[in-house]
């Protein structure tokens, strides 16, 4: 979009809130970038720059602007919503893979060159991969350096700095403070951390935001030990690259207000992404809305409450194995199901805020279970060691930057897993925005009751003008489920 300069210069002029993360405006005169909402004076449309990310505006010399944060604007939606290679990079670059395999392990995990890779995120972003994850870590920092009480040598290596210096030049050119002015600045609002090592944050989204929706299906298909609602927040353990954690979320009208423990600080931004991706806080409802609007069967239930995301996750291989236990049950035996592989195989952790117990277990953990233990039809049991045997090899890659088309195509040649089952799959763990799953009795339901067609092929065909946002379509087909509020 930011090279749209007519539009971008309508959307900064009007402070159009919807287009922050989209694109970014910078000031030539002042050498300020900042979010097309900021709520300064604007300057005058000669002086405007635009540029399709933050790093882009910081390579070309730019600071971020003190007032509007630019840098802590919600994420671009393109990221999730396509499959081509910048989309999957972007994804693995938000997951960390930059920081913990550099440049070449990206690469490597794409399938293709250095070279390409850097050549395609420029050509498009305005920037490579380091810079990319240059931006990403100087967000981590100020994060830290705003919400802790860390030390700043600290604060340097958990966000993912080589050295002290290059943290302090870093922040300095990006935000125009040195560390410690921006801990100053920030000491008066800052909220008091729950325990030693629980951060406070603020994940910010895109409005309208439909929380009944989004958390009521977490609360309700929450896995005792690894998931719980309480007090108002939805809570779960998190296996991480480096350690592990636990996240507390709770919606506000606003913003998410999250509360990360971690045992390696190093895993931040990787936290952050990964609750980022579970909420989908980086889709553009406006657009998705709109859409769906313009099937009249659907314009009152969007009208209704609108703002629906798409639940997702945190692990994609855990979503896997849940998905498969959930095949043809319901949600209740399906929590069970998974509770009792839990309790068999995953691992311990302490909880002192809450009644979380373990980490839900991976799939080389689970790669030596006894089909026969299994509580399952002898169908089922099979599906699911294949599946778990798949993904432990790494046949599979249901992974951030992963091709979701290829993804489809290797669990679809797995027995006993049918359309349902890898549409779920696509649609919660590989995040594709248009995943659909027209035999799922909940969506026949509601299909049948607005008098839609119920038969898969027919309900398919209907669906056509909903891409590329069937799965949000599906969100609201599901609105009148018992998940669909917020409990208690």
């Amino acid at each position: 979009m930011h090279d749209d300069v007519e539009r971008c210069v309508r959307a900064a002029l009007s402070k159009d809130a919807r287009f922050d993360g989209w694109f970014f405006g910078a000031v030539v005169t002042t050498g300020i970038y900042c979010r097309p909402s900021c709520p300064v004076a604007p300057p005058k449309v000669e002086n405007m720059r635009f540029f399709p990310s933050a790093a882009a505006a910081q390579s070309a010399g730019f600071r971020a602007c003190k007032r509007c944060r630019p840098d802590a604007s919600p994420g671009s939606p393109e990221w999730n919503g396509r499959a081509d290679v910048v989309a999957r990079a972007m994804r693995m670059i938000a997951d960390g893979v930059v920081d913990r395999d550099g440049v070449p392990g990206l690469a490597a995990k794409l399938g293709y060159s250095t070279r390409h890779i850097e050549r395609q995120l420029l050509a498009e972003l305005g920037a490579g991969p380091l810079a990319l994850a240059r931006a990403q870590r100087a967000q981590t920092a100020r994060l830290l350096i705003e919400t802790s009480t860390l030390p700043m040598a600290d604060v340097a290596f958990a966000a993912g700095f080589a050295s002290i210096r290059m943290f302090n030049e870093t922040v300095r050119e990006v935000f125009a403070l040195t560390p410690t002015q921006l801990r100053n600045r920030a000491a008066c609002g800052r909220p008091a951390a729950a325990a030693p090592g629980a951060l406070p944050l603020r994940l910010p989204f895109r409005a309208p935001l439909c929380p009944g929706n989004l958390f009521g299906r977490l609360a309700a298909t929450a896995v005792p030990r690894v998931e719980e609602w309480r007090d108002g927040a939805y809570r779960r353990t998190l296996r991480l690259p480096r350690g592990h954690g636990i996240a507390t979320l709770r919606p506000l009208p606003d913003h998410i207000d999250c509360r990360l423990s971690l045992t390696d600080l190093r895993d931040l931004s990787t936290a952050i992404s990964r609750c980022r991706r579970l909420l989908d806080l980086d889709a553009d409802p406006i657009a998705v809305d709109d859409l769906l609007r313009g099937d009249p069967v659907l314009t009152p239930i969007v009208d209704k409450d609108p703002g629906r995301r798409v639940p997702r996750t945190v692990d994609p291989y855990e979503l896997a194995v849940r998905a498969v236990l959930g095949q043809r049950v319901s949600t209740v035996t399906a929590r069970i199901r998974a509770a009792r592989l839990v309790a068999a195989h995953g691992e311990p952790i302490t909880d002192p805020a809450g009644g979380l117990t373990h980490l839900f277990p991976d799939p080389v953990a689970l790669a030596s279970l006894d089909p026969a233990a299994l509580a399952l039809p002898q169908a089922r049991r099979t599906t699911l060691t294949e599946l778990i045997a798949a993904l432990a090899a790494g046949e599979i890659d249901l992974s951030v930057g992963g091709d979701w088309q290829r993804a489809r195509a290797r669990l679809s040649a797995l027995p006993g897993l049918g359309p349902w089952t890898v549409e779920t799959i696509a649609m919660r763990a590989l995040g594709d925005p248009d995943a659909f799953v027209p035999t799922d009795p909940g969506i026949r339901a509601a299909a049948r009751e607005l008098g839609l067609p119920v038969t898969p092929a027919a309900l398919t065909h209907r669906a056509a003008t909903w891409r590329p946002w069937r799965a949000y379509a599906v969100q609201y087909l599901w609105a009148t489920d018992d998940h669909s509020a917020l409990p208690g």
